[in-house]
């Protein structure tokens, strides 16, 4: 089950940098708050596939239940229950509000997974 994915790995690295320059450099009201949020199941999902040997459906289906589990303890304001208000790190990791567009971006972001694994895929099998 554990194996190392080059491509994979290098796709986790390229969105890392990507969501970073978002969260540092883009301050409006799609691109961080929505494409940010898809961005980032893809990004989760591809740490998953560079270490991982599962499944396409099994690795998009714990990311997907990962995201929502973040999104529930913010629902919960986990930060605040655990005296982490002024810790940045964890509001920025955790985050702070529940939104259901979140869980939509989510969504979408592993629909996108699942279309482009097909595609992928298929492609590769020809």
């Amino acid at each position: 089950m554990l194996h190392f994915n080059r491509n994979y790995f290098l796709l986790t690295i390229l969105l890392f940098f990507i969501e970073v320059g978002i969260a540092l450099f883009v301050h409006d009201n799609f691109v961080r708050p929505y494409l940010g949020d898809v961005l980032v199941v893809i990004l989760i999902y591809c740490f998953v596939k560079s270490f991982l040997k599962v499944s396409v459906i099994k690795a998009a289906i714990a990311v997907l239940l990962f995201a929502f589990s973040i999104e529930t303890l913010q629902y919960l304001a986990i930060v605040e229950k655990l005296g982490l208000e002024n810790n940045k790190m964890a509001k920025t990791v955790i985050g702070t509000s529940f939104s259901w567009e979140d869980i939509l971006a989510y969504m979408a972001g592993i629909v996108l997974v699942i279309v482009f694994e097909k595609i992928f895929n298929r492609k590769k099998k020809l």
